[in-house]
C-alpha cells in the first residue's frame, strides 16, 4: 500500500458562470432544461448500491408549472429504512478502513465531474424542481457544492495532520476515527448544495450514511447520487431513501447503532428530533452527534448614516433572491426615518423592474415558491397584513397559483415592531420594515436583538465606524453570520463558514473544519518507546 503525507490539491472557490446571451454555458443549460422537460423519469431509491423501485409512485412537478410532470419517485416504507441502515452498517468496515486519501479522491473527482459534465444537468434539475433561476442554481447546485467537496478534503487533511506533542521516550498520536454506527442526513429543499454536503461531509470522514432528502428536492438529489456513483463511491456508503419523516424517525432514532444526525430544516422539527434522541439515549451504543442548522428571522439594521442606495439594493437582493426561501434571507429591517423615504423610492424603483415567472424564461428574477402549502401560508400572512390598517403595503401583495405558486415580492411597513411578520419566520418573498426615530438608534439595536428567538444571519449598515463597532458588540449573539454594509445572504465556502445559534441551530459551521470535527471520534494514543522496568520513583530514596 502506498504511504505518504499527501498534499491535496489546494482548493479555490469555483468561478460563477454568468450565463450571458449566447454563452456556451447558457446554450448547454437551455438544452439540459429542454431535455429534462421532454421526459418523465422513474426515480428509484439507492440502497446498498442498488436501484430500488416500489409500486408506490409519487409525482414531481415544477413549482412554477405544477400541471407538468417531471417524473415519479418510488416512495419507501419502514422496511426500506431498515434496509438502508443495514446497507450502511455492512459497508462501514471497508469504508472506514480505506486510506483517507482514497476517500478524498472520490469527492475530488465528484467535484471535477460536477464542474464539467454534470454542471448543466444538476443546474437544470434544480431550476425545474426547486424553481430557481439560472444564477441562483449556478451559485448553489454547481459552485457551492463543488466548493464543499473540495474544501472539505482540505479540512479533513488539516484535521488528520493535527497531532499532539511528545516527550522524550514517548510517541503521542491522535487517531480521528469515524463514529460508531451510521449517520442520518436529513436535507432541505432549498439548496441542492446542502443536500449534497450533509451526507458527503460525514462520509468523507469515514462514516456511512442514510440520506433522506426533502420530497421537493428528490429530483435533483437523484442527479447527485448519479454523480457520486460515477465518482466511485462504493455501494452502501450513502443510501438515498424517500420516506416520510415520522417513518424514518421511528426506525432510525430507535436503532442502537444511530451515531448522529446532520440536519438542515425547520426549528420545530429539529427540536422534536433532539427531544426524541434524548428520550432514547439509553438505547444507543454512543451519545449521538446532533448537528443542525434550522430557521432564521434575519435582520437588516440601518443607522442614520447608512447609504440609502446600498441599503435598498441589499434589501431587494437579500429579501427576494430565490423568493426569500433562504435560511439567511432578509426578513425584517429597521430603518431610520431620516433616510426611509429615499430608501423606499430606490426599492420601489428596482422592484418595479423585477419580473416574476417560470425559470425557463431567463429574464425572470423571481420564480415560484416551493409548493402549495408554502403558497397558502404566505398568502394568509399577506392578506392579514393588508387587512390591518396600521400597516402600509409599500410594494406587492399579489399572488396567484393558477399555473404556478407565484407570490409577488411584498414589502410591508409596520408601526408595531412586534407585528407578527417582524417576528415569525415566513420563508418567502415578504420583507417587513419598521421605521424608527433616528434619535433612538441605540434602543433599536436592543429591539433587533430581542425580537426573534433566531440567530442565523444579520446585517448592519452605517458609515460611522464607532457605530459599527458598537452595533457589532450589541448584536454579538444575534447572528452566526454577521454582515457589515452588505446583504445577509450569500455565504461562500472557505470565506464565511455558515451557521447560527439560539433557535437557528448548533452553529457547527458548514463549510469549515469545525463541521467535519463533529463526524470523528478522536482517540489519543500514547506509546512508551522504552517502558520502565522498576516501579520505584526517585523520591523514595533515603537522604
Amino acid at each position: 500500500m502506498i504511504k505518504g503525507f499527501f498534499q491535496v490539491p489546494a482548493p479555490k472557490n469555483e468561478p460563477v458562470k454568468e450565463y450571458a446571451p449566447g454563452s456556451p454555458e447558457k446554450l448547454a443549460l437551455k438544452a439540459a432544461l429542454a431535455e429534462a422537460r421532454s421526459q418523465v423519469i422513474d426515480i428509484p431509491m439507492y440502497i446498498g448500491g442498488e436501484k430500488v423501485y416500489t409500486e408506490t409512485k409519487k409525482p414531481l412537478s415544477p413549482p412554477h408549472d405544477h400541471k407538468h410532470i417531471l417524473g415519479h419517485y418510488s416512495a419507501g416504507d419502514a422496511g426500506h429504512v431498515e434496509q438502508a441502515i443495514n446497507a450502511a452498517l455492512r459497508a462501514k468496515y471497508e469504508w472506514e478502513n480505506m486510506s483517507w486519501e482514497q476517500r478524498a479522491t472520490i469527492f475530488l473527482k465528484a467535484a471535477d465531474l460536477l464542474a464539467g459534465k454534470y454542471r448543466a444537468k444538476v443546474n437544470a434539475a434544480t431550476m425545474l424542481a426547486q424553481s430557481k433561476n439560472a444564477y441562483q442554481a449556478e451559485i448553489d447546485s454547481a459552485c457551492e457544492l463543488i466548493d464543499f467537496l473540495r474544501f472539505n478534503v482540505q479540512y479533513a487533511t488539516e484535521i488528520y495532520s493535527e497531532q499532539p506533542i511528545s516527550s522524550p521516550g514517548i510517541w503521542n498520536r491522535m487517531d480521528y476515527r469515524p463514529l460508531e454506527g451510521f449517520v442520518f442526513a436529513l436535507t432541505p429543499f432549498n439548496f441542492t448544495a446542502i443536500a449534497g454536503n450533509l451526507p458527503t461531509s460525514a462520509a468523507l470522514m469515514g462514516n456511512t450514511v442514510v440520506w433522506k432528502p426533502s420530497n421537493t428536492q428528490i429530483y435533483s438529489a437523484q442527479v447527485l447520487m448519479e454523480l457520486f456513483m460515477e465518482a466511485g463511491l462504493p455501494a452502501g456508503v450513502i443510501n438515498l431513501i424517500y420516506v416520510d419523516g415520522p417513518t424514518a424517525g421511528d426506525v432510525i432514532f430507535n436503532h442502537p447503532e444511530f451515531a448522529g444526525i446532520h440536519f438542515t430544516g425547520s426549528t420545530g422539527v429539529f427540536q422534536n428530533i433532539w427531544k426524541t434522541v434524548g428520550a432514547n439515549i439509553h438505547k444507543y451504543k454512543s451519545y449521538p452527534r446532533i448537528v443542525g442548522e434550522t430557521g432564521g428571522k434575519d435582520f437588516v439594521w440601518a443607522h442614520p448614516s447608512a447609504d440609502p442606495k446600498a441599503l435598498a439594493v441589499a434589501l431587494v437582493r437579500g429579501a427576494f433572491e430565490y423568493q426569500g426561501q433562504k435560511c439567511s434571507a432578509a426578513s425584517r429591517a429597521y430603518i431610520p426615518s431620516n433616510i426611509w423615504e429615499e430608501v423606499k423610492a430606490f426599492m420601489v424603483a428596482d422592484l418595479e423592474t423585477i419580473k416574476v415567472g417560470p425559470v425557463e424564461d431567463f429574464t425572470n428574477f423571481v420564480n415560484a415558491v416551493i409548493d402549495e402549502k408554502a403558497f397558502d401560508k404566505l398568502a394568509k400572512y399577506i392578506d392579514a397584513a393588508k387587512a390591518d390598517e396600521t400597516n402600509e403595503i409599500v410594494f406587492g401583495g399579489g399572488y396567484s397559483k393558477e399555473t404556478g405558486y407565484f407570490i409577488q415580492p411584498t414589502v410591508i411597513a409596520v408601526q408595531d415592531p412586534m407585528y407578527v411578520t417582524m417576528c415569525e419566520e415566513l420563508f418567502g418573498p415578504v420583507l417587513t420594515i419598521y421605521v424608527y426615530h433616528p434619535d433612538y438608534w441605540e434602543q433599536s439595536l436592543e429591539l433587533v436583538d430581542s425580537t426573534s428567538p433566531y440567530a442565523l444571519t444579520g446585517a448592519i449598515f452605517s458609515q460611522d465606524r464607532y457605530v459599527i463597532e458598537h452595533a457589532s458588540k450589541v448584536l454579538k449573539h444575534a447572528a452566526g453570520n454577521f454582515y457589515i454594509n452588505d446583504k445577509p445572504t450569500g455565504a461562500v465556502v472557505g470565506q464565511q463558514p455558515f451557521g447560527g445559534a439560539r433557535a437557528s441551530g448548533t452553529n457547527d459551521k458548514a463549510g469549515s473544519k469545525l463541521n467535519l470535527l463533529r463526524w470523528v471520534s478522536a482517540q489519543a494514543i500514547k506509546e512508551n518507546l522504552v517502558p520502565p522496568t522498576d516501579y520505584r520513583y526517585a523520591f523514595l530514596g533515603e537522604e
